[in-house]
């Protein structure tokens, strides 16, 4: 009989962390076993969040998928289904199980109106970029940018010139009035808390023009929770809170096997647009993240959004050796 037809496709349970992790070393060559835990653990905690399936073939835990679904990171307008991981046993591969748990996947996203998957792959994971293909995903209109920390110009900062005569609202991280001081130095830089949410949902509503209160709260309730996990900043100026990010530092996701810190979520209020507010936070987050012996960090940014890759680039931030890619589900 096909394999296909002899697998048992299900929700992972806490019980499969170990044959999760197990499956995973043999693939990746190191254990990953605390990023596994957090993953399973905040599906647990936020079903409605989270999408995890496990293929069993005789008893035996054979593949798994991990997806999240995506309500406002990286720019999006509509929610999406992010598959962070999909990996089969080395018996197993090329019988099926992958195609099997991506339909999954894909079935559940239509369930929950998802009309978009997406997720990222390095160019030279030639496996993983034939899988895609035959998946019937293609390119997104989107740009994954990273960096060293260490070559960032914002850990070694340099004098910046003065800003133009008129502010631009778009414009996230301007120099700090006098060129030769440190944003954060001008800015009060702290971590965000659950009293900041009404300002967030307020800078939020401000740039994007949708009011995105329950989004906000559960990825600030993320950031509090898994304080290993998600690095989040807010940004004040005058007593007013003028800006944050929201990010995240984690092992495992899209087959990453060292720490990177991603970037999920930067606002700065059009109001304090021209005052080095977006500059201020990104300093002091990879001064954090560099404490932390975290050596890259990431982002994603979407072709509409020019003025925040621009942003990006002045960070140090170039086009990464990895591909976005999107399927749309019918």
């Amino acid at each position: 009989m096909d394999a296909v037809h002899e697998l048992k496709l299900r929700r992972l349970a806490p019980g499969d962390l170990d044959a999760v992790v197990a499956l995973d070393a043999g693939l990746a060559g190191r254990t990953r076993r605390a990023y596994f835990e957090r993953r399973l653990a905040a599906a647990l905690r936020q079903p409605e969040l989270h999408l995890q399936f496990a293929a069993e073939s005789a008893g035996a835990l054979v593949g798994h998928a991990l997806a999240r679904v995506l309500e406002g990171e990286f720019g999006l307008a509509a929610p999406a289904l992010r598959l962070e991981v999909i990996s089969v046993s080395r018996r197993e591969q090329r019988r099926g199980v992958g195609r099997a748990l991506h339909a999954a996947l894909e079935a559940e996203a239509r369930t929950r109106a998802l009309a978009e998957l997406r997720t990222v792959a390095a160019w030279r994971d030639h496996d993983m970029l034939r899988f895609l293909d035959g998946m019937g995903y293609a390119l997104a209109a989107s740009q994954v940018l990273d960096c060293a920390l260490r070559e960032s110009p914002l850990l070694r900062p340099q004098p910046a010139p003065a800003p133009p005569a008129h502010g631009d609202a778009n414009d996230y991280g301007a120099p700090a009035r006098d060129p030769a001081q440190l944003a954060r130095d001008a800015v009060d830089v702290r971590l965000l808390t659950l009293k900041d949410l009404g300002d967030v949902v307020r800078i939020d509503r401000q740039i994007t023009g949708r009011e995105r209160r329950a989004y906000v709260q559960r990825a600030l309730d993320e950031a509090l929770r898994e304080s290993g996990v998600r690095i989040s900043l807010a940004a004040r100026l005058d007593g007013v809170l003028a800006g944050f990010v929201m990010a995240r530092a984690d092992l495992g996701d899209f087959g990453r096997t060292e720490p990177v810190a991603v970037i999920d979520l930067l606002g700065v209020s059009p109001d304090y647009a021209q005052r080095g507010v977006g500059r201020a936070l990104l300093e002091q987050l990879f001064l954090n993240l560099d404490a932390l012996r975290i050596e890259r960090v990431e982002t994603l940014v979407e072709a509409r959004a020019p003025g925040l890759a621009g942003f990006f680039h002045g960070a140090g931030l170039a086009p990464a050796q990895r591909l976005a890619f999107v399927k749309r589900v019918a």
